[in-house]
């Protein structure tokens, strides 16, 4: 079932982006009618079903347009079935993957890849690796080897966005956006290092609504260096309050070099 619904939310998916009209399919609908169709395929002793980006493929190409080309999709391969099984049994198997491949390539022509390699290796390399892991292993393993992918650069590009240094001459800026937690802080620490003896620097903190204690640790520890190294450090809030929410009574020797 687990397999199953993640084919259909994904065949879903790809079935939007195919469709001319550019419609939404309802992913929680999906999922309803697929588990209610489960319950009574498996009553009646049938197999799962899921949705398959092939048959959409198909309909699309077709030029189907409601959803009635779906439901009459099923009606032909049950007539299918049960009228001419001798028949359905005379069609080759290399001919069924033939179809199957034509399909296949083109969901997934070159120009799709390329698309991607053009977004950057954060959209690329996900998209690959989810290709390569289905294709060595199965579905579902896959998948989540893909989603582990894409979750480990989704954690690094907010990593990285969470604080940038900004340079000008020899004026320095360091800008905290809008949640720094601890996972930032060899990245705070990297930056305030490449501030150089003999400068100025500003913490510009008017878009951050939250600081870890860890974060605040680093900076009061810097501002012993800061005053080694002759570096005059200054801090931009919002306002009073957004200073008081942001520092609390965490650190009473920050807050009151801040003042």
């Amino acid at each position: 079932m687990l397999i199953a619904s993640i084919e259909s939310l994904l065949s879903i998916e790809a079935s939007d982006k195919i469709d001319p009209h550019k419609r939404i399919t309802p992913p929680n609908r999906e999922l309803l009618a697929q588990g209610v169709g489960n319950t009574v395929s498996g009553l009646l002793g049938g197999i799962p079903v899921t949705a398959v980006i092939v048959r959409s493929s198909a309909n699309v190409n077709a030029g189907g347009m409601s959803k009635w080309s779906a439901v009459l999709h099923g009606v032909w391969l049950t007539i299918a079935v049960l009228m001419f099984p001798n028949a359905l049994n005379l069609i080759p198997n290399a001919a069924l993957a033939a179809v199957l491949i034509f399909v296949g390539y083109k969901l997934s022509k070159p120009s799709l890849i390329i698309s991607e390699w053009k977004k950057g290796k954060m959209s690329f390399l996900p998209f690959i690796i989810t290709i390569i892991s289905i294709l060595f292993s199965d579905l579902l393993i896959g998948i989540l080897i893909g989603m582990a992918v894409a979750f480990y650069f989704i954690i690094r590009t907010n990593f990285h966005r969470s604080i940038n240094l900004v340079e000008m001459e020899n004026n320095y800026m360091l800008r905290f956006q809008q949640q720094v937690t601890f996972l930032n802080k060899s990245l705070l620490k990297e930056l305030l290092d490449k501030v150089p003896h003999n400068s100025q620097l500003v913490m510009d903190l008017t878009h951050c609504t939250f600081m870890d204690v860890d974060i605040l640790d680093i900076i009061n520890d810097f501002q012993v260096k800061a005053a080694e190294r002759n570096i005059l450090m200054s801090y931009e809030f919002l306002n009073d309050a957004q200073k008081t929410k942001l520092l609390g009574d965490l650190h009473c020797n920050f807050i009151s070099k801040i003042k």
